[in-house]
């Protein structure tokens, strides 16, 4: 057992304690969907997650890092480095590692936004993530995703999100779905080479909106781009052939604030 301020801590130091297999499970998309936990790396994200009010369970730390997470101290368990190189998913053993409940959002809880997201068919975790980070800084009030994206609870997706993840509402759909839930939103679609593009920047973001993004090889579906109210794309240089996915979503993000 481990001592902090008189108070006793559960430690594991075997990477074969049925805790750790079982954490170490959650590495997997399968066990994650099964439990409904997923891990949070490093101190950021899981101070953010605590600022958020997330449900996180359990905190497993090492003896040199315990000061640094005295604000879920409740929830400590500490570890031995090679126990936290087992449950940790990056190459270099991060502080500390939590598991905390997935967010559970229904999609009539975000009727009344305003400013949409949508992303279709995105299999990069660090695009996904980036995304929803850059969403959350430019005040987008919800995300839905569609059609065939990666789990936002990818380690990669949760650490690239930088606590983006806890700040707004993410929820799965469909675009019929999202279509029928807002009548009176524009639905905004980024596109390349289509006819009737126009310059996000002569968009009226006044109104209510849905700005779609499709993935970076592919980009949107014809279904998407034919429910879209508005096509738009962002004007770069010739001697240039496209902007990385999660770079152009902050540009629009971004724009729409204006």
């Amino acid at each position: 057992m481990a001592e902090k301020s008189g108070k006793t801590m559960q430690e594991i130091t075997s990477v074969s304690n049925s805790k750790i297999k079982d954490t170490v499970k959650l590495h997997q998309k399968k066990y994650r969907n099964e439990t409904g936990l997923f891990l949070i790396e490093g101190y950021k994200p899981i101070f953010e997650a605590y600022q958020e009010k997330a449900e996180i369970e359990t905190v497993f730390v090492t003896k040199t890092n315990i000061q640094k997470f005295e604000f879920v101290s409740d929830k400590l368990i500490v570890v031995t480095d090679a126990v936290m190189e087992k449950i940790s998913t990056t190459d270099s053993k991060p502080e500390a590692v939590a598991v905390a409940k997935q967010l559970k959002t229904d999609i009539k809880n975000i009727k009344n936004k305003k400013r949409i997201a949508l992303i279709e068919n995105i299999k990069d975790a660090g695009n996904l993530g980036t995304l929803i980070r850059s969403a959350a800084a430019f005040s987008i009030e919800a995300i839905v995703l569609c059609a065939d994206t990666i789990d936002i609870y990818n380690p990669k997706v949760v650490r690239s999100t930088v606590g983006g993840l806890f700040k707004l509402p993410i929820v799965k759909s469909n675009l019929k779905e999202i279509k029928s839930l807002y009548p009176q939103h524009n639905f905004i679609a980024t596109v390349v080479n289509c006819s009737n593009v126009v310059n996000p920047e002569t968009i009226d973001y006044k109104k209510p909106f849905v700005i779609m993004l499709g993935s970076e090889a592919d980009g949107l579906s014809q279904e998407a781009i034919e429910l879209s109210d508005i096509k738009t794309t962002i004007p770069i240089s010739k001697n240039t052939e496209s902007l990385n996915l999660s770079i152009a979503g902050a540009i629009l993000f971004y724009i729409s604030t204006k």
